[in-house]
């Protein structure tokens, strides 16, 4: 058995699910669609706890999206794939545009955030990385990305977070860059809170 055949039937297995499980297709549905708004929002609070850490943290996971998602998009390019509904009958769940399946974008980008959190705090990271994991296999599950797209999305945000961290942890250049784009912002941020405060007293 080749190993796209072998992917083939992985995904067959997963994706039959849906119609023997079904009760499990609307925690699916929200897993494929809505769950990574969980991880904008969890960036967001994280961010405004205004702690350095956790702001080293969010822009660690920014530049690894960033990077994370633009060796997704090469492959895509490169090494173009139809998603599993345009070349197989499946149990699609979820609408989707008929674009390049390989890798996923959605894997990529939970993992990479997931990943960076985990490398600042280790006991909440797993948590991040659980769902990032439950997130990547629902869509294979809602039928939208074969089990190698997740894999290699998973992978892709894996390393470029890990890579991207040890870049900031180990090369003082990229220290200083990070240090001088968080003192900017938080100086800037300052400015418009004794702006808000002065404009206050005057009312």
């Amino acid at each position: 058995m080749s190993v796209i055949d072998l992917d083939y039937q992985l995904f067959k297995l997963i994706n039959d699910l849906a119609e023997k499980a079904t009760f499990f297709n609307p925690i699916m549905r929200f897993l494929s669609l809505d769950a990574e708004y969980l991880i904008y929002i969890g960036i967001i609070v994280y961010w405004f706890t205004r702690t350095n850490q956790n702001r080293r943290m969010v822009a660690t996971a920014l530049f690894s999206a960033c990077i994370g998602l633009g060796i997704s998009g090469l492959l895509a390019h490169f090494f173009y794939r139809d998603r599993p509904f345009i070349a197989h009958t499946v149990f699609q769940l979820i609408k989707h545009p008929a674009n390049a399946s390989f890798p996923s974008d959605h894997a990529t980008g939970a993992f990479v955030i997931a990943v960076a959190i985990w490398l600042f705090h280790k006991k909440i990271g797993r948590v991040w990385i659980f769902l990032a994991a439950c997130i990547a296999f629902s869509r294979i599950w809602t039928g939208v990305h074969y089990p190698s797209d997740i894999i290699t999305g998973a992978l892709i945000g894996t390393i470029s977070a890990w890579a991207v961290h040890r870049l900031f942890v180990h090369w003082k250049y990229a220290q200083r860059l990070l240090d001088a784009i968080l003192n900017l912002y938080e100086r800037l941020e300052q400015t418009v809170w004794k702006k808000k405060l002065n404009s206050r007293s005057f009312d």
